[in-house]
C-alpha cells in the first residue's frame, strides 16, 4: 500500500528514514541501534501484532505506519483493515502485522506517533465539519503546522472532511496587516501583488471600509478577520459574489456554525493542525 501513498512535495522514504534515524540515535556516540530490543529479544524472534483504537476516530496515517515497519522488515505481513478517512468506533482493529519482533518493536513508536497525531487531526476536523453543519461552506486549515509535518497534517485535514488553504508561501499571496503597513494601504498592497503577476491574491481585511479598495485593486479572495456574524453578513453582502469570502479568527466549536451561516464561502481554523489532541491508539504484540 505504501507504493500507492504519494503526496506532492512529500518524500515518504526520507521521512521514514530520518524519523527512525532520530529514534535510533544514528550519528551519536553509541547510537544507531535499539539497545533494548537487541539485548532482550532474540534476533530471529517473530511477533504478531494488532493496532487498534481506544477512541472513536477518523483514521489517517496507516500507510505511513506501514512504511515504518517495512523499512525494518521488508517481508513483514501487514494487513490494513480500514480505509483512510473512515469513521470508526472505539475498539476497532486498524492493522494486523506479523514479522520480525525486533523490527516491530523498533518501528512501533514512530508508527504509532504518526497515526495518533494524524488521526487526532482528522477527528477534530470531522468534529468542526459536523458543528458547522453547512454544506455550502468549506472548512479550511492554515499554515499553523509543525515544521516538517505540513504535508502529512494537511493530508489528515482532508481525511477528516476539510480542505487545504495555501500549502505554503509559494502558491498564493496572503496580504496581511504587516504587508499593508509597509505598502501603506490595502489597495496598494494588492496592486503590488497584481503588478508582480501573482495569480491568487488573498487579502485580509478586518474592517468593512477595506473591502472595496481590496477588490478594486484585484484581490481574488477576501479573508474577513475577527468579524462577528452581523459584520460578516454585511461584508458578504458588500462583496456580492465578486470574490470568495473566508471567515477567520475567533472560531471554535461553539461559534463556527453561526459564522458559516453568514454566507461566507470558507471558514479557516488554525487549531485543526496546531492543537489537535492525539488519538488513543495502541499496538499489542503476541510472540509466535
Amino acid at each position: 500500500m505504501t507504493d500507492e501513498f504519494t503526496l506532492p512535495g512529500f518524500d515518504i522514504e526520507s521521512f521514514v528514514r530520518d524519523t527512525l534515524a532520530e529514534d535510533l540515535g544514528e550519528g551519536l556516540p553509541g547510537g544507531g541501534r535499539d539497545v533494548t530490543s537487541e539485548s532482550v529479544i532474540p534476533e530471529d524472534a517473530r511477533f504478531s501484532g494488532v493496532m487498534d483504537t481506544r477512541d472513536a476516530i477518523h483514521v489517517a496515517g496507516l500507510p505511513v505506519a506501514e512504511a515504518f515497519f517495512r523499512a525494518l522488515d521488508p517481508d513483514m505481513q501487514i494487513d490494513i483493515l480500514v480505509e483512510e478517512g473512515a469513521s470508526v468506533p472505539a475498539g476497532t482493529d486498524l492493522m494486523r502485522l506479523e514479522g520480525n519482533a525486533r523490527a516491530m518493536l523498533t518501528a512501533e513508536r514512530a508508527a504509532l506517533n504518526t497515526v495518533q497525531h494524524l488521526s487526532g487531526i482528522a477527528t477534530m476536523v470531522a468534529e468542526y465539519v459536523a458543528a458547522m453543519d453547512n454544506p455550502d461552506c468549506t472548512l479550511l486549515d492554515t499554515r499553523k503546522t509543525i515544521p516538517g509535518l505540513r504535508h502529512l497534517e494537511k493530508y489528515a485535514v482532508r481525511m477528516g472532511g476539510g480542505a487545504n488553504h495555501r500549502m505554503g508561501l509559494w502558491d498564493a499571496a496572503m496580504i496581511k496587516d504587516n504587508h499593508v503597513l509597509v505598502a501603506g494601504s490595502v489597495g496598494e498592497a494588492v496592486r503590488r501583488a497584481v503588478e508582480a503577476g501573482v495569480k491568487d491574491i488573498i487579502c485580509e481585511v478586518d474592517r468593512i471600509d477595506q473591502i472595496e479598495p481590496a477588490l478594486e485593486a484585484g484581490a481574488t479572495r477576501l479573508l474577513l478577520d475577527n468579524m462577528e456574524p452581523d459584520t460578516l453578513r454585511e461584508a458578504v453582502s458588500l462583496v456580492a459574489g465578486r470574490a470568495p469570502t473566508e471567515a477567520s479568527g475567533g472560531i471554535n466549536l461553539d461559534t463556527i456554525r453561526a459564522k458559516a451561516a453568514t454566507g461566507v464561502d470558507y471558514v479557516s481554523v488554525g487549531r485543526l493542525t496546531q492543537s489537535a489532541p492525539a488519538a488513543d491508539i495502541g499496538l499489542d504484540f503476541t510472540p509466535l
